[in-house]
């Protein structure tokens, strides 16, 4: 198991989950008692090619099924998506709201309510848009052993990350999942504002089932 000085890994134990069994594995920040986890899938050997995403959690979204975000659909879509292709990681991190965090997450919610977009409304609060670190992520792959990745993401940020970190990036993996009326707009401005890539087509088709 890689330790760093910052992050720690903490224990292993088996997930069982609706779509199959995963193993979750618990890391800490040393220096704020941060956690965080990764879950896993099948195995490999150090030199193969894994399918991992990266996700930050989003307490509305992947545990109260809230539809405006896309969260809790890229997450199911990840965790099907591993178990079909029979190895892979999520990265699960605690940094909830773009790392602004939980309540401070609800009151961008009540901006956004009054007409802000998500950016508008974090940095109306005195936040940068996107507050997320994803050094924690080099000492978890590691201690999974994975060096080749495919990534599944719309947000180059999180592959320019891994890529500092000495992690190859072998492809990035579209997830264009959850679209819809509640979260057109907020998506909308990610792919605007904060350059995440998602299709046009996704917008155009959403916006042909509106009007039939």
């Amino acid at each position: 198991m890689q330790q760093s000085s910052k992050y720690e890994f903490v224990s292993s134990a088996k997930l069982p989950t609706r779509w199959g069994k995963f193993r979750i594995h618990g890391f800490v920040e040393t220096e704020t008692q941060q956690e965080h986890i990764a879950i896993t899938y099948g195995e490999w050997q150090p030199d193969d090619i894994i399918t991992i995403r990266i996700h930050s959690e989003c307490l509305t979204g992947d545990a109260l099924f809230s539809t405006r975000c896309d969260c809790g659909f890229q997450l199911e879509k990840a965790m099907k998506e591993v178990v079909a292709e029979g190895k892979g990681v999520i990265l699960y991190l605690r940094q909830e709201g773009r790392g602004i965090g939980l309540l401070n997450k609800i009151r961008a919610y009540h901006l956004q309510d009054q007409g802000y977009d998500t950016v508008e409304a974090n940095e109306h609060l005195g936040f940068d848009a996107d507050l997320r670190d994803y050094a924690i992520c080099k000492t978890m792959l590691d201690t999974l052993n994975v060096k080749h990745v495919r990534l599944m993401t719309n947000n180059p940020k999180k592959i320019a990350a891994l890529k500092s970190m000495g992690i190859n990036v072998i492809e990035r993996l579209p997830i264009n999942e959850g679209i819809t009326e509640d979260n057109r707009y907020y998506i909308k401005t990610k792919t605007n504002k904060l350059g995440h890539e998602f299709d046009q087509h996704l917008f155009n088709e959403q916006e042909d089932e509106d009007d039939s």
